[in-house]
């Protein structure tokens, strides 16, 4: 295993994964997930560990999702379109371990934090964010969907904030992470850095150690200085993303002609049509879903969306040639019938 992820146990109880590939974003790599999970297991019985800490390297974020660039390669031979469905399968089972991880996870979501990077550590009992994050799910951009647990963990956020946040990709900070429930803390990032360092340096052997760890972040956690922008749109985006079908969200949104309204449409018209219409169903469907059973829907549809063009054109456009100009299957959502999106739930299908 390359340095691509470092580990570390303290002896004062204190393990450390560094995701460490700074000049990438820290994006995750096949060996990097199963490294992680494979770590994540031991760990779980494991006396010397008693907290464990997650963080990236480097100063621009966390981790800015998977490494797409690999999966693009997929449909370029047999072997390459199993690594790709390969992946997946072990950075879902990475991030439901991470839900169900018995001792506390401090994740520093410092920066951008997207995709995968989101995937990796919304099950974390302690997640900090930063006057510097950048959170954003966006899968839409290139064709793909919301996965990693999206469908879970969107649906947790108030009114149909999530369905808002995943179709139209948006980036949002601090405030509107921690009003999304996708953060607990917010922490300045030099306050950050001294906490980790006390984290560091406190003995965690002996004690309370979720009643010690409490009593720390509070001497160190603030309230963002800016309140969340997505909560004075709440009843706007409720209005509009409360009805059961894409033709219907751009129609509402179409009808009032707000300023809101007339850039979240051009938001969701420069989308993948079938990701949009895949995207709705799988978080109105999720709301009634267990998290590993959302997970399973996840692999499914990364393993459809592998076999889809719309991907790979996405993924072109904005990662490859970076035009900005995808040539998207279908030119509008009414061209996607509730037959081609039933039959992308239902089945792997054939190449």
């Amino acid at each position: 295993m390359s340095a691509e992820v470092v580990f570390s146990i303290k002896q004062n109880g204190v393990a450390m994964i560094i995701l460490n590939r700074p000049k990438a974003l820290n994006s995750l790599s096949h060996e990097m997930v199963r490294a992680i999970g494979e770590k994540l297991m031991k760990w779980k019985t494991d006396r010397n560990v008693s907290i464990v800490i997650i963080k990236g390297a480097g100063t621009k974020g966390f981790c800015a999702g998977g490494d797409i660039k690999t999966l693009y390669e997929a449909r370029s031979s047999e072997s390459a379109m199993r690594k790709a469905e390969g992946f997946f399968e072990v950075e879902y089972e990475t991030d439901l371990s991470i839900y169900q991880f018995p001792k506390p996870i401090i994740a520093f979501l410092d920066g951008i934090v997207m995709g995968g990077g989101v995937g990796l550590t919304y099950g974390a009992s302690h997640r900090i964010v930063t006057e510097r994050t950048k959170w954003a799910m966006p899968e839409m951009n290139i064709g793909f969907f919301p996965d990693v647990g999206g469908a879970y963990f969107l649906n947790k956020a108030p009114g149909h904030l999530g369905r808002y946040l995943a179709l139209t990709a948006s980036v949002i900070q601090a405030p509107d992470v921690l009003y999304m429930n996708g953060a607990d803390i917010f922490m300045e990032s030099d306050t950050m850095q001294l906490f980790n360092e006390k984290v560091e340096h406190t003995d965690w052997s002996e004690g309370k150690i979720d009643e010690k760890l409490d009593q720390l972040i509070d001497e160190y956690r603030t309230q963002p200085s800016q309140v969340s922008r997505l909560a004075s749109f709440q009843k706007e985006i409720d209005r509009h993303f409360g009805f059961v079908t894409v033709e219907a969200i751009l129609e509402s949104l179409d009808r009032e002609g707000s300023d809101f309204c007339t850039k979240t449409k051009e938001q969701l018209l420069a989308k993948s049509a079938f990701s949009l219409k895949i995207t709705l169903k799988q978080l109105t469907d999720g709301k009634n879903k267990t998290l590993k059973q959302c997970f399973e829907t996840d692999l499914l549809l990364a393993k459809n969306f592998l076999r889809h063009g719309d991907f790979y054109e996405g993924v072109r456009s904005i990662l490859i040639d970076r035009d900005h100009s995808p040539k998207y299957e279908y030119k509008h959502v009414s061209e996607v019938t509730g037959d081609t999106v039933d039959k992308f739930f239902n089945q792997v299908l054939n190449g």
